[in-house]
């Protein structure tokens, strides 16, 4: 709960959202976005670690945390088109950018859809396409919506919802469900990506290692050797976080040093 404490919260009205953010730290600006459901905690020892260094913008996505939902569905890139809006309310021209999960796919859009705002862009367990999931979790994602209400009933008993009394879970879940039921390949969009991407995954994550080598093979890498004098290199990484999931990968403090390194270029 702490974690509150250190932030000061603002809100920016655009796009008709009252959309919350907090800013930590200072620097290099960082806009930071979280996964699906749980806004805050998300980033847990990562934000406090990545807040030494840069000034991290912490949004709240439509729906989430203290941003009310609005009357529009959830899309990546409606999220994304919010994120540029709010660069542009912050007077931010540039901005790194860092998500996970959906978060990561509202950074990889603003990145395909506003490239000039974007400096350098790190995906944390974020594919380039919805079919690298595993069948199981596809399997999630299309029963979401029509187990929102059971999921909501369980979540409306937790700690998440005394932080964030506005949010409708059961409406949340929903539109979350209906969100990951359509299929999208960004495949060709990715190829066509001039900045820096930094790609971030688990070794047990919810996406197939082949999926995640071809995203990284999209960005230029993975085809050829380094070399001794890293001429070879592309202008993208990938980390493969050792001992952890989808779920535990922002617990370890790992991801905020590969980060950093990779942002400070």
């Amino acid at each position: 709960m702490a974690h509150h404490n250190t932030a000061q919260g603002h809100y920016a009205e655009l796009n008709g959202l009252r959309l919350y953010y907090e800013i930590h730290g200072s620097g290099t600006p960082l806009l930071l976005l979280h996964g699906g459901v749980n806004p805050s905690a998300t980033f847990g020892p990562t934000l406090t670690e990545l807040a030494t260094t840069h000034q991290v913008i912490a949004v709240h996505l439509q729906g989430h945390g203290y941003t009310l939902d609005i009357d529009r569905p959830l899309r990546r890139e409606f999220l994304a088109d919010d994120m540029a809006a709010l660069l542009e309310f912050l007077k931010l021209p540039q901005a790194d950018v860092m998500g996970y999960s959906m978060g990561g796919a509202v950074a990889l859009q603003l990145a395909i859809r506003h490239p000039a705002l974007v400096r350098r862009v790190v995906l944390v367990s974020t594919p380039m396409r919805r079919a690298d999931a595993y069948p199981e979790v596809i399997a999630g994602f299309d029963g979401m919506t029509a187990n929102a209400p059971h999921v909501a009933a369980a979540v409306q008993q937790s700690p998440l919802a005394q932080r964030y009394p506005d949010v409708d879970w059961a409406q949340l879940f929903a539109k979350l469900g209906e969100m990951l039921a359509h299929d999208y390949d960004w495949a060709d969009a990715v190829a066509t990506l001039k900045l820096p991407v930094m790609l971030v995954f688990a070794d047990a994550d919810c996406w197939r290692p082949e999926g995640i080598v071809a995203f990284y093979r999209q960005l230029g890498g993975g085809m050829r050797d380094g070399g001794m004098d890293g001429s070879g290199r592309p202008a993208g990484q990938l980390a493969i976080v050792p001992g952890t999931t989808h779920h535990t990968l922002l617990a370890t403090p790992l991801v905020a040093q590969l980060v950093t390194s990779f942002l400070q270029a």
